[in-house]
């Protein structure tokens, strides 16, 4: 396979996509479990700014190149930045408040709100079986979920995370639906996309930083301790340098293959990090743990199948 076809190849897109991916999860919870962190907005614009650091060295080193920045590419992708902040934002604002299954349940949902999104722009098209993996993969985090639901019920309903969670959906929706639109507008390549998603990005985190989290001396200190500072500064950085893979991974996914399969291959990478979950560090494994990870990987199974049988027949009914 040539380097040309290996780049334009939706199979090594989403394999990269995948493998950073759970690199960068579990990069973080490393970093951050247990030390009481709570300046997510800091780790992110850090974590972009080592990124920026390093696509500027591989390019000195002649191993990328990327285009020049220009005002008017970044007040077009402006919207991009803002868009992936707000996606990230909601996210840790609603997994604040809700529990993580109940999160899943929701965050899930946003497969469907790309799909209708990609049938309104782009002309995709959602076919039954599409729509019956959706509900598969819904209801394996359903079932995982169950234990958690019922043993809240009669408890009131924290009105404040599900705000969060839905502003979240959307947020998602419209980022990688816009993400895609305007790749395909200003022709933007990967390394465009990771260059300006970084740079632009960093300013907002900083302003939404000051604006909602935390400064004041005392929070400070409990986030960066005297006594381990330089490991925490550190481990963030490293977070960053893991982060130019998912970086670039991310955009070219999408750019390869659709908003969709880039949403619903998200949504199957939690399914591996669960199972390390169940084998390392879950000391009680239950059928219905299980049974929710057959579920969703069946819901991947269905996916490809039925993405599979729509291309072959567009291809029959494209003319000769």
């Amino acid at each position: 396979m040539s380097d040309t076809s290996l780049v334009n190849s939706p199979a090594a897109a989403i394999g990269a996509y995948c493998i950073s991916s759970i690199v960068m999860t579990l990069g973080n919870k490393f970093v951050l479990s247990g030390k009481n962190f709570n300046l997510n907005c800091v780790v992110l614009a850090v974590q972009s700014l080592s990124c920026l650091a390093v696509i500027h060295v591989l390019k000195a080193l002649g191993f990328v190149s990327f285009r020049k920045y220009s005002n008017a590419d970044a007040k077009k992708w402006f919207p991009i930045a803002a868009l992936l902040v707000a996606m990230i934002y909601t996210a840790s604002k609603a997994i604040q408040y809700l529990s993580v299954p109940v999160f899943t349940i929701f965050k899930n949902l946003t497969i469907i709100l790309i799909a209708y999104g990609e049938v309104l722009w782009f002309g995709g098209v959602v076919t039954p079986m599409i729509f019956f993996s959706f509900m598969l993969i819904v209801l394996s985090s359903v079932v995982a979920a169950w234990s958690d639901v019922t043993a809240s019920a009669g408890q009131s309903i924290n009105w404040i995370g599900y705000l969060w969670m839905f502003s979240n959906c959307f947020s998602q929706a419209a980022f990688v639906l816009v993400l895609r639109k305007r790749i395909k507008v200003l022709g933007f390549k990967d390394m465009d996309t990771m260059f300006y998603n970084n740079l632009l990005s960093i300013p907002i985190l900083l302003v939404v930083s000051v604006l909602f989290e935390d400064w004041s001396p005392e929070n400070v200190l409990k986030n960066f301790p005297e006594e381990n500072r330089f490991s925490v500064i550190m481990m963030m950085v490293i977070t960053g340098l893991l982060s130019v893979g998912i970086s670039y991974c991310s955009g070219w996914c999408v750019r390869v293959t659709s908003s969709t399969t880039y949403s619903m291959v998200g949504a199957l990478n939690k399914l591996p990090i669960a199972v390390f979950g169940l084998l390392f560090f879950d000391p009680v494994i239950t059928f219905m743990k299980v049974f929710s990870i057959v579920l969703g990987f069946s819901a991947g199974l269905v996916y490809s199948y039925a993405k599979i049988q729509q291309q072959k027949q567009k291809e029959t009914t494209l003319p000769k």
